[in-house]
């Protein structure tokens, strides 16, 4: 019989920012999902409180940060910090999209390295180990002090494209610049395609500009996978779709582990007639009503789930990473 997480071992919580994959997530490791209170006093600051006693035992706390970042990420610190000092024995923040990954280097005179900042807020509240997924700079990974576990949706797109029985012939792989190239590859490395990478400079926040050199890498291809770890504003991958098409090619699917949409995303996406099915998961929650009709959205609770057994039986999850190579796809 496969060994399971005793319920009265650990303390599962979600913040408000994702909580229909939170109870996924439990659902999938079969513990329940216990109630968070939440509210708000009048001069606007937050209060929140943990609906079960977590002494002695292992917590885990979900959150996305997505929009509004500040707010959740607040909420967060605040439950980190309520279970360190109600004893836990552990506290896990289990941040499916960690959103500041993209403030990762001082480009520009007086910033702050957001990422590295809000890496030693999560220690100071109280995290002791911190998952999340597909991280927009993986050296991003190396500003937690604390045990962290980025883990990969590659798997779980490559599943999805070999059992939907899609027409895969004649299709490459892009990936939207040369920092997403490895991860493109070993994703093309599970379907047996061939790879490109384009040359991308970002002008501004939803403006980019992509070099017309990797044309020739697709050249003679009619089915392009453009691969990206988020789509946010939709400027890279509305640029890169143009020149795809430029080259030939007569049909695009968008693969993204966090679907943000943002802005006019969408009416940008669907100018682009060859698009034909966009896929992600659901690190970033998404009603119904706000999806397109090609649009797929594939869980990553099993994903999640099962990273945070084989870290509770004290097993390797080297086959969920984020980084080597996958032998096989889950």
């Amino acid at each position: 019989m496969a060994k399971k997480i005793k319920p009265n071992d650990v303390r599962f919580f979600s913040g408000r920012s994702n909580p229909a994959l939170a109870q996924k997530i439990a659902n999938y490791l079969e513990v329940p999902l216990e109630e968070t209170h939440y509210a708000k006093f009048s001069n606007d600051n937050l209060f929140v409180q943990l609906g079960a006693s977590v002494r002695g035992r292992r917590v885990y706390i979900v959150q996305s940060l997505v929009p509004p970042v500040s707010d959740h990420l607040m909420e967060l610190l605040m439950m980190l910090d309520i279970a360190k000092s109600a004893a836990a024995k552990d506290v896990h923040a289990i941040i499916p999209y960690y959103s500041y990954a993209r403030s990762d280097k001082k480009d520009a005179p007086r910033i702050s390295i957001t990422a590295r900042l809000v890496a030693d807020l999560l220690q100071t509240a109280g995290a002791t180990r911190v998952m999340t997924m597909t991280l927009h700079s993986p050296q991003v990974h190396g500003f937690f002090s604390v045990p962290t576990d980025p883990l990969t949706a590659r798997g779980l797109f490559a599943q999805y494209m070999l059992e939907s029985s899609k027409d895969l012939s004649n299709t490459v792989v892009v990936a939207p610049d040369v920092g997403g190239a490895k991860s493109a590859a070993r994703f093309a490395d599970l379907l047996h395609m061939p790879t490109a990478a384009a040359q991308k400079t970002r002008i501004a926040d939803d403006e980019v500009k992509i070099g017309s050199l990797f044309q020739r890498q697709v050249a003679g291809f009619k089915h392009a996978i453009i691969y990206d770890d988020e789509i946010a504003t939709g400027g890279t991958v509305v640029e890169l779709s143009r020149l795809l098409v430029e080259s030939g090619i007569e049909k695009i699917t968008l693969i993204c582990t966090h679907g943000l949409f943002l802005g006019k995303a969408f009416a940008r996406l669907n100018a682009i007639p060859q698009i034909q099915e966009i896929i992600t998961t659901d690190t970033v929650p998404r009603a119904p009503e706000d999806q397109l009709p090609h649009m797929t959205i594939l869980s990553a609770a099993p994903i999640f789930g099962q990273a945070i057994l084989q870290n509770y039986l004290h097993r390797s999850i080297g086959e969920l990473f984020d980084f080597g190579e996958e032998k096989k796809h889950r």
